[in-house]
């Protein structure tokens, strides 16, 4: 087992440098589709792009996971999210490319990735004891922590090496993560398929609905998700609306910062023992840090809280997902992980179509100084610019602290041990 842990280790690091990869073009290309067309609605385009497929294709991902030799999946979708990318760095280099070009490149890139992230969460149950499910989770999600500072080291890059430069270096960490593939033996018993003759999408809708528990797990992933995008997409514009772009940079790698320790946290403890009861705390520890970003356009406040918040990502995903690991069947794994993920991010796109045009167009105006709210809820979070989003953050705060509630009251009942439901 030390072995395989070693190996999970190997594939863990590749995957790491992909994944920093894959989030500096991302963070580069949306720059470059803003700065050649000013348009904020072209840059949001962009972004559904990232987001849309990956959901969409979650389901069949997992029939994919389930059928076909795990190797090869991992192999065949790095090989085909690298395609897109090479087109756009010729085409960068030719001076020809286009919206319509990033657009696509960006949702293939998306779907394959959907598919690369739940195959790796299929095999990690294979190489990982039951035991350390959760440390390996919340390794796992380092790559996001990389992603969030990606921006800073992306500028820098972007003057040294262009446009094209980046999407070089992204290509270079595909090559380097498939090379890892080939060269790291893994046993057949976790790159082998479960499933090889039978297995449809559906099943795992059918599975999860036939254990209302497992349901309410991802359902409160996908409320946690739905919260985590809304303060995503928010806290930029609140930072921006009593402090220069310079500050917002600080604050961003601080947040980055909290997650990243949250992450080697997740991955040097473990995790609570009780992993619903730990996502209950976490999720509340999580609330109240975005509460704590409403009370006064303070950047070192915020920069605390938001370390904080950030804190508590790993370890409410890394305990869900030991959870999720743990208590599905092995041969349906891969289906029930893939419409979980689906599920589980389904609300992300909602949040950020949703939550920037209520707190500008809705709150925003209710609480300037003279709007209908200034003397009620204005007396907590405060009046003027930017105090509109600080108090959609505070009801998300409240969306927060039910799921939390909810989890601790409903979720553990029938809870018999640590790792299932």
């Amino acid at each position: 087992m030390n072995r395989d842990v070693t190996r999970f280790a190997v594939v863990w690091v590749a995957s790491l440098l992909s994944g920093v990869g894959s989030a500096l073009t991302g963070f580069v290309l949306g720059v470059w589709v803003y700065q050649s067309t000013s348009s904020p609605t072209q840059f949001a385009l962009v972004l559904l792009c990232g987001l849309v497929p990956g959901i969409l294709v979650g389901p069949v991902a997992g029939v994919l996971v389930d059928r076909f030799d795990r190797r090869v999946v991992l192999v065949v979708t790095d090989g085909l999210a690298a395609v897109p990318t090479l087109a756009v760095a010729l085409l960068a280099s030719a001076d020809l490319l286009a919206v319509w070009h990033v657009c696509v490149a960006t949702a293939v890139t998306a779907a394959c990735a959907a598919v690369h992230l739940t195959t790796y969460q299929a095999m990690t149950p294979l190489l990982v004891p039951e035991r350390h499910l959760a440390r390996a989770n919340g390794l796992m999600q380092v790559a996001w922590a990389a992603q969030i500072a990606a921006p800073v080291l992306a500028g820098a890059l972007m003057v040294g090496v262009g446009l094209a430069g980046v999407l070089l270096i992204d290509l270079a960490t595909f090559a380097f993560a498939v090379l890892t593939l080939l060269v790291v033996r893994l046993p057949d018993s976790v790159v082998k398929a479960p499933s090889p003759d039978r297995g449809h999408f559906s099943e795992g809708w059918r599975h999860l609905r036939s254990r209302p528990q497992l349901l309410g797990l991802v359902l409160v992933q996908s409320g946690f998700n739905f919260a985590f995008a809304t303060a995503g997409v928010l806290v930029q514009p609140l930072i921006l609306s009593f402090a220069d772009a310079d500050v917002l940079g600080v604050l961003m790698l601080a947040g980055g910062a909290g997650m990243f320790c949250g992450s080697l946290a997740m991955g040097a403890w473990g995790g609570p023992r009780d992993r619903i009861g730990g996502m209950a705390l976490f999720m509340g520890i999580g609330g109240a840090a975005l509460f704590l970003h409403t009370l006064q356009p303070s950047p070192l406040l915020v920069g605390a809280a938001a370390a904080v918040f950030l804190f508590t990502l790993p370890v409410v995903n890394g305990c869900a997902q030991a959870v999720l690991q743990s208590a599905v069947d092995r041969d349906l794994l891969g289906r029930v992980l893939g419409t979980a993920n689906s599920l589980g991010t389904a609300t992300t796109p909602v949040a950020y179509l949703l939550a920037a045009p209520f707190a500008e167009f809705v709150t925003g105006p209710l609480l300037m100084p003279d709007g209908a709210l200034a003397g009620s809820f204005g007396a907590l979070v405060g009046t003027g610019p930017g105090r509109g989003i600080a108090f959609v953050l505070l009801l998300d705060a409240v969306l927060l602290a039910a799921l939390a509630l909810f989890t601790a009251l409903r979720l553990r009942q029938g809870v018999r041990d640590a790792a299932r439901i």
